[in-house]
């Protein structure tokens, strides 16, 4: 019993070190102010949406980015519509998006469904009008000023941005609720924080940006995995691009409400975290011996 109280001791000051760093991140917003804006220029952007029967939802997002107070002739919308079953196609052309339907069996997930999407874009526009890429989930719901923020911080020089994530059922559940107070605090006290430290921020899943540079730095889309957000975070953090946090662009995306549902999405994460674990793992401990806050962040992120 010794044994295991001396072990279990030594792990959590081993955990209680590793994660200290965290606790100064809550002070660094009272410590640092934001920099301010440089003058804003004007980009192209085209959305990524990936839906896959998302018929109840989908035009919701599509009338929220119609609705932007960024000039709508910058904006052009594109729907992956991923082995529907549904009428999630003909609902988003509807809503006035350009869509593309997809039919793979094998090549399941975001990730493939981003990648084909962005390809028939450029077989589409072969003169690559777009200076960047937004990504949204279909369930997500847009502030009218969200496109206008995140050019502010792309025009700072940031060619990853993401911003505000908040919650369209906040009140549904506690559920629901812990997935909101979760998504908020990653937000609020994680890359708000690393913002102004400096350092890199974290993609989340939906509601992030890049430009046509990084993509091509990328060699296109080639993030598979089942956590394909993290995946990408992690190689552009290796890679020594900074992410930067827009948090006055907010976009509301929808919870989960049931046990089991939720119970099945963490694992999918838990099996994407070890993905990219193993696959990166070795690049941010590089990253971290050559004195790369930014990989040891992420490496405690995983």
């Amino acid at each position: 019993m010794d044994t295991i109280n001396m072990i279990n001791y030594v792990l959590l000051v081993v955990f209680f070190i590793c994660y200290a760093y965290q606790a100064v991140y809550i002070l660094i917003p009272f410590i640092i102010k934001p920099k301010p804006h440089k003058e804003a220029v004007m980009h192209r952007f085209a959305v990524l949406i990936s839906a896959r029967n998302e018929q109840a939802v989908i035009g919701k997002l599509i009338d929220s980015i119609k609705r932007q107070s960024y000039p709508a002739e910058l904006v052009s919308v594109f729907v992956c519509a991923d082995n529907c079953t549904d009428e999630t196609a003909r609902i988003a052309a509807e809503h006035g998006a350009e869509v593309f339907e997809r039919f793979n069996a094998e090549q399941v997930g975001k990730g493939y469904a981003l990648s084909y999407l962005l390809g028939r874009i450029d077989a589409e526009y072969p003169e690559r009008p777009f200076d960047a890429y937004f990504v949204f989930d279909a369930d997500n719901v847009l502030e009218p000023d969200y496109i206008e923020q995140m050019n502010r911080t792309y025009s700072d020089g940031y060619e990853i941005v993401t911003g505000f994530r908040n919650s369209k059922n906040f009140g549904d559940n506690w559920i629901s609720s812990g997935y909101a107070l979760w998504f908020m605090r990653e937000s609020s006290w994680l890359n708000r924080s690393r913002m102004r430290a400096g350092t890199s921020c974290a993609v989340s899943g939906t509601g992030f940006m890049f430009s046509r540079r990084v993509l091509d730095e990328c060699g296109g889309w080639n993030f598979f995995l089942l956590t394909e957000d993290i995946e990408f975070t992690i190689s552009s953090i290796t890679a020594g691009r900074r992410i930067g946090y827009c948090g006055d662009a907010v976009l509301y995306d929808e919870q989960p409400t049931k046990l089991g549902q939720s119970f099945r999405q963490r694992k999918r994460w838990t099996k994407g975290y070890v993905q990219v674990f193993m696959k990166y793992g070795g690049a941010m401990l590089r990253g971290i011996f050559k004195g790369s806050f930014a990989c040891y962040d992420m490496f405690m992120n995983i």
